[in-house]
Order: structure tokens, then C-alpha cells, then sequence
């Protein structure tokens, strides 16, 4: 993909935001993103996702969620296992321990879920992976079938319901195929 600004280089920035349900995407190459005001780059020349992550956090600190950064206007809050402060983590957007989790849950979720539109992260699955599910189930009761129709000696059946789950398995591998080639 090019850079839609410049229309010239590869694509290797690809920011995505969400605001009131409205997706837009900005996809540029390194040199149109360094040359953006709003994109922060380290001086060893990779984009600072600290950085982008700690702007996020400095305009929560602007905002009527402040209460949730600091225990009260003169101290820091900070995590007893590495003594990583909120002022440190929303300045730099790096946790310092495990416990930090727990310690700054408070304002972790709401930023969460202001960044992925929850604070569960449920995943994704392959569309063909609830195919394939389905598939297996079928077969399983194929195979069910199959084996109550040789045991009353059926054998017509049975060779009729070898070749529906022949079909499915057929058809499994060449959908894993096709996926593998694109």
C-alpha cells in the first residue's frame, strides 16, 4: 500500500482511529509520519508507541478522569513491587512490574477501553475456523451413522455416508489450502 500522502513510498505507518463510531484510517510512509506534528518518533528513528501511548494518557490527565492518576494533588501514587509512580507511566506509557497492573487498574480501564472500545479482550477467530467446527461436529455424527449402519449391516448407507464425510474432509483441506495461498 502507498502512502497516501505522498502517493510514492510503501505504507509503514498505519494509524486507526475511532471516534463515535466512526472509523478512519491513515496509512504513510516513515518520512510523510515524521513530518506530521501530530505523529512523536524516538531519535533512534522507530515510531515511539510509548510515546503515542503517553499522549493518550496526558490528555486523560487534562481531564475530568485526573482524580483516577493521583491519590490526592501532592502525592504520587505508586506501585510498592517497583516503585513505578502514574506521573512515570503516563510520561513514558511502560509499566514497571506485573503489579502495575493491579495498582493502576483504576486508570487502566477507562483507558482501555478508550483505545479498544473495551477493557476484555475477547479476540478474533478465522472465519473458516467456525466452519471448520461445524464441519467436525458433522462428521462426528456421520461417523455415528455410519457405524450404527454396518453394525444393522446397511452397507449401501454406510458407503453413502463414508463418501458425505469424504466430501466434507475434501472440501476442509481445500478451503486450508486456499487459505494458505492468499
Amino acid at each position: 500500500m502507498l502512502c497516501q500522502n505522498c502517493g510514492k513510498n510503501k505504507a509503514s505507518i498505519h494509524l486507526t482511529r475511532i471516534i463515535n463510531g466512526k472509523k478512519e484510517e491513515l496509512h504513510l510512509c516513515e518520512s510523510c509520519a515524521k513530518k506530521n506534528e501530530n505523529l512523536i518518533f524516538q531519535t533512534d528513528n522507530n515510531f515511539a508507541f510509548q510515546s503515542l501511548l503517553s499522549g493518550v494518557l496526558n490528555n486523560n490527565l487534562s481531564t475530568k478522569n485526573e482524580s483516577l492518576f493521583k491519590k490526592n494533588t501532592n502525592e504520587d501514587n505508586f506501585c510498592q513491587r517497583c516503585g513505578l509512580s502514574n506521573t512515570e507511566f503516563s510520561k513514558n506509557g511502560l509499566l514497571g512490574c506485573t503489579d502495575c497492573y493491579k495498582k493502576f487498574e483504576d486508570m487502566l480501564e477507562p483507558l482501555f477501553k478508550r483505545i479498544h472500545g473495551n477493557i476484555r479482550h475477547i479476540g478474533k477467530k478465522p472465519s473458516r475456523y467456525s466452519i471448520k467446527k461445524e464441519n467436525e461436529k458433522v462428521v462426528g455424527i456421520l461417523k455415528d451413522k455410519m457405524k450404527k449402519a454396518v453394525e444393522e449391516e446397511n452397507f449401501e448407507k454406510a458407503a453413502e455416508i463414508r463418501d458425505q464425510i469424504n466430501d466434507i474432509n475434501k472440501k476442509n483441506e481445500e478451503d486450508i489450502d486456499e487459505s494458505h495461498n492468499n
